[in-house]
């Protein structure tokens, strides 16, 4: 599934996000919330999707494409190396109505460690009467993982939904160029600029 924007595919900035969390916690209705502003609550995925969507963040056209892991069961887990080799920034989602769902969460992530941007979502706000996992739970483990944290419903909420990944999407562009930052001045601190020394003066002329 892609949606457009008119702009020249060269002047876009191309961002891969991952989207982990446990089956039934509402992944795929956050992503299509995001991508169409819709909200379809039954998903059927037997495999992972990927979807690509041209969007302004901040004034910059972004090309997301984005990776809807799949597990089949509470204890199957994405490949952490994969993932991490592909992604540039990781949606980790759980349910508010599912502990199981949080402890996932928490499981993924310890196979995860690397300094690829995270955000922390909990889906299903609009089902408090069902709530497991309370809100502070949720801002312990956000601070643990030393990341952003928000609460939505993709059935209720389209501009929060929009928020969770537009702020991932701020975050992993601070880090590409905090990264290419870096790289630059690395390069420039190998390299010496030429002086003329006194011996110059005393080269023959042509």
């Amino acid at each position: 599934m892609t949606t457009r924007i008119r702009r020249k595919k060269s002047t876009l900035t191309e961002l891969k996000i991952a989207v982990v969390g446990a089956p039934s916690v509402g992944k795929s209705a956050l992503i299509v919330r995001f991508l169409t502003k819709r909200y379809i609550g039954e998903y059927d995925h037997q495999t992972e999707n990927r979807y690509k969507h041209e969007a302004m963040v901040d004034g910059e056209p972004v090309l997301f494409e984005i990776l809807d892991t799949c597990p089949k069961a509470e204890d199957e887990y994405p490949n952490a190396a994969e993932l991490i080799q592909w992604a540039d920034g990781l949606l980790l989602v759980y349910s508010i109505t599912d502990r199981k769902s949080f402890n996932y969460i928490r499981r993924a992530k310890s196979d995860l460690q690397a300094d690829t941007p995270v955000q922390l979502c909990a889906n299903k706000v609009d089902m408090v009467h069902l709530r497991q996992v309370s809100r502070d739970e949720g801002e312990i483990l956000a601070k643990d993982f030393e990341c952003k944290f928000s609460e939505v419903s993709a059935a209720d909420h389209v501009d929060q939904v929009a928020e969770v990944f537009n702020e991932l999407c701020k975050e992993v562009l601070a880090s590409k160029r905090k990264s290419k930052q870096s790289l630059l001045e690395r390069m420039l601190g190998g390299s010496r600029p030429y002086s003329r020394g006194k011996s110059d003066s005393n080269l023959p002329k042509d």
